[in-house]
C-alpha cells in the first residue's frame, strides 16, 4: 500500500563523529525490499504504523523543500547521504522518478551526495551522477552481503540479485563518481563464511570498486524480535545459536575479533586500487545494522 505525506523538511541532521557526512535525505518512508534484517524497522513508529514493508510512505513535496534548503545563503554544500533510512531506488521510484529531480538540484547547487542502494533501477540516472560527479562530487555504493542466491531470496526477498548489483558498480566505473560496497550486515552463520567473503571480495575487486566497508550485525529495537522470529522459522537450527551470541545488542567480542581478523587478511589477499581520494570512513562506521 502507497501513501503520499507532506514533509516540513527534506533534509535530516545527523550528529555523528564518525559519518562522513551530516546530512540524510529520504523520499521514501517503508521499503518494499522486505530486508529480514533491516535496522529501520523503527522509524515507522513515528507514522503510528506498525507495517514497514507494506506501507511506503511517498514524500510528495520533497523536491521543493530540497530546493528551498539548498538555495539558502546558509547552505554551505555539505555532502547529502540519500536514504540512510530506506532504498531511493525501491520499485515505486520507477513510476514517481522523484530521484532525477533531486539529482537536478544537486547539480544545481553543486552539493556533493553520497547513496547506497540494492537496486539495479540506479542505472536508469547514470548520467545525472556522472554529471553530479564532475561538479560536485558523488559516491556510489551498493548493499551486498550474499553470493549464495538460496540465501539471498530468503534474507532480501524482493531485492534485486547479487550479480545483478556488481554490474552496476562495474557500469558506474566510467562516471567520475567513487564506488564502493557495503558488505553489511555480515549474518553470523549465514554469510560469515570463508566461502561467501572470498566471493565478495572477488566480485568487489573484480568490479574495480574503490573500498568496501563490512559491518557485522546488530539487532536493536524491533528488529531484534523480527530478524529472530525470521530465524526462528527459516533457519530453526541456528535459532539456538543466534540467542546465544546476541544475548544483548551485539555479538560476542570474541566472535567479533576473529570475524575483523579474516576480513583483514581478505583485504590483504584482494587488494582494492581507489582510482580517487575517498572521504575518510571509519571501519565501524555502519555496524549500526
Amino acid at each position: 500500500m502507497y501513501k503520499t505525506i507532506i514533509c516540513k523538511t527534506a533534509l535530516n541532521q545527523i550528529k555523528s563523529n564518525y559519518l562522513p557526512y551530516k546530512w540524510d535525505l529520504n523520499i521514501y518512508r517503508g521499503c518494499a525490499h522486505q530486508c529480514q534484517y533491516c535496522y529501520a524497522l523503527y522509524s515507522h513508529k513515528y507514522l503510528n504504523s506498525g507495517d514497514f514493508f507494506g506501507e511506503i510512505y511517498i514524500k510528495e513535496n520533497i523536491v521543493e523543500c530540497l530546493e528551498k534548503k539548498l538555495r539558502s545563503r546558509y547552505w554551505k554544500h555539505e555532502t547529502i547521504n540519500l536514504g540512510g533510512v530506506t532504498d531511493s531506488y525501491q520499485p515505486i521510484e520507477a513510476k514517481k522518478k522523484l530521484m532525477p529531480e533531486i539529482l537536478k538540484l544537486l547539480i544545481k547547487y553543486k552539493t556533493p551526495a553520497s547513496i547506497s542502494t540494492k537496486s539495479t533501477l540506479i542505472l536508469r540516472d547514470i548520467d545525472l551522477y556522472s554529471e553530479l560527479a564532475r561538479v560536485a562530487g558523488a559516491n556510489i555504493t551498493l548493499s551486498i552481503i550474499c553470493c549464495d542466491e538460496n540465501i539471498r531470496k530468503k534474507i532480501e526477498p524482493y531485492s534485486t540479485p547479487t550479480t545483478a548489483r556488481f554490474e552496476v558498480l562495474k557500469t558506474f566505473r566510467k562516471t567520475g563518481a567513487s564506488t564502493g560496497v557495503l558488505m553489511m550486515p555480515i549474518l553470523p552463520f549465514l554469510t560469515d563464511t570463508e566461502e561467501n567473503l572470498t566471493c565478495l571480495f572477488q566480485s568487489a575487486q573484480a568490479a574495480d570498486v574503490d573500498y568496501i566497508i563490512p559491518g557485522l550485525l546488530n539487532l536493536r529495537g524491533p528488529t531484534r524480535g523480527s530478524f529472530l522470529h525470521f530465524i526462528k522459522t527459516q533457519f530453526p537450527d541456528l535459532y539456538p545459536k543466534y540467542l546465544d551470541y546476541y544475548q544483548g545488542s551485539f555479538a560476542k567480542k570474541t566472535y567479533r575479533t576473529a570475524l575483523y581478523e579474516r576480513i583483514a587478511a581478505l583485504k590483504k589477499a584482494y587488494p582494492l586500487s581507489p582510482k580517487k581520494h575517498i572521504p575518510r570512513r571509519a571501519e565501524t562506521q555502519l555496524e549500526l545494522f
